[in-house]
């Protein structure tokens, strides 16, 4: 029976063959990753540059804020330090700065 407000697919069809499906996929969680990790250093910036602004004076919430400024920021440098790396091995290796981070696995055809 279709239904009402219609069918619903598989959220895997995407990545249903050998050529397109496990790279992708690979490429995808890589991407999510990434945007997650900015996504919690820039809030975390945040918060910690509110909590140094409010700290009136508190020598300890001043330390703490400074603290979580630098992780924070260290935090982005180690990320796009590991992508660069990344690339760079992947140009030495393939000779292509992506082929690391959007592999191409071949393999006997479609599953």
């Amino acid at each position: 029976m279709a239904g009402v407000f219609g069918s619903i697919d598989s959220p895997i069809t995407g990545y249903g063959n050998v050529d397109t499906g496990l790279p992708s996929f690979v490429s995808n969680v890589i991407t999510v990753i990434f945007a997650a990790a900015g996504l919690y250093a820039f809030f975390n910036l945040m918060i910690a540059g509110f909590t140094y602004i409010t700290a009136g004076g508190d020598e300890k919430k001043i330390q703490a804020a400074m603290y979580s400024i630098n992780m924070s920021l260290l935090g982005l440098i180690i990320m796009v330090g590991a992508a660069a790396v990344t690339g760079v091995v992947s140009f030495l290796l393939f000779n292509n700065a992506g082929a690391i981070l959007t592999p191409s696995i071949t393999g006997p055809g479609s599953l």
